[in-house]
């Protein structure tokens, strides 16, 4: 499996993989790209399997789960409702809550990890994942790594292979940071590989600074 992770920031100065300063009025946006490839070439399966056991992780298994193949809607034991994305024998997961990427299956083979430990109730951020840290990453001015890891996002757009999720100012987020932004958070299916995309979109009249990163888990 190979990761190749790039974050492009449209910005007035200088931009790096985490933080841009500072963002143009009303058209500057943001995109973030993550890409996860799975080679389905037969000769990597072994040595995929091997990196899986030495992590802890479950291996491929002869006999997919029933719904492994089923696509749109659903809610956990929890009562934390996620879309499940599926493309032949592709499954992934993402979580409203957080707008988290909790799983990415290939064959049944696991790639993304969660902790076991992880509260899957909306009590606090998944621990695991593909976690976002936005508005800002690590300490500093608001809580750690922002809050767009414990908020809820809304389905824009969804078919069996992609998803488009929204999140945007609420009473919650304006008590601590109250800028006038749009994030829209894309992912898909595709046949050999996760793509994710963030785009940050400024909806008000004056420019403010940001920082973004998926702390992914792996």
């Amino acid at each position: 499996m190979k990761l190749c992770a790039s974050i492009l920031l449209a910005a007035i100065a200088s931009a790096n993989a985490f933080s841009a300063s500072p963002i143009a009025n009303k058209a500057s946006l943001s995109r973030s790209t993550s890409v996860l490839n799975a080679s389905r070439n037969k000769n990597k399966i072994a040595s995929r399997s091997k990196w899986a056991e030495a992590r802890g992780y479950c291996t491929a298994t002869t006999d997919a789960p029933a719904d492994a193949a089923a696509a749109g809607l659903m809610t956990n034991a929890e009562g934390l409702e996620y879309v499940r994305l599926a493309n032949g024998d592709s499954t992934s997961d993402i979580y409203l809550y957080g707008g988290c990427v909790t799983s990415y299956k290939v064959g049944g083979q696991e790639y993304v990890a969660v902790r076991p430990d992880a509260k899957m109730d909306g009590s606090k951020p998944i621990s695991g994942g593909l976690s976002h840290c936005w508005p800002q990453f690590g300490p500093g001015e608001i809580q750690q790594h922002g809050f767009a890891r414990n908020v809820n996002w809304t389905v824009k757009s969804m078919t069996d292979t992609t998803v488009e999720l929204e999140m945007a100012p609420s009473d919650y987020t304006k008590e601590m940071w109250d800028k006038e932004f749009l994030c829209t958070f894309t992912v898909a299916l595709e046949d050999d590989k996760l793509s994710t995309r963030m785009l940050v979109e400024n909806k008000g009249e004056e420019a403010f600074d940001f920082q973004a990163a998926l702390h992914s888990y792996f």
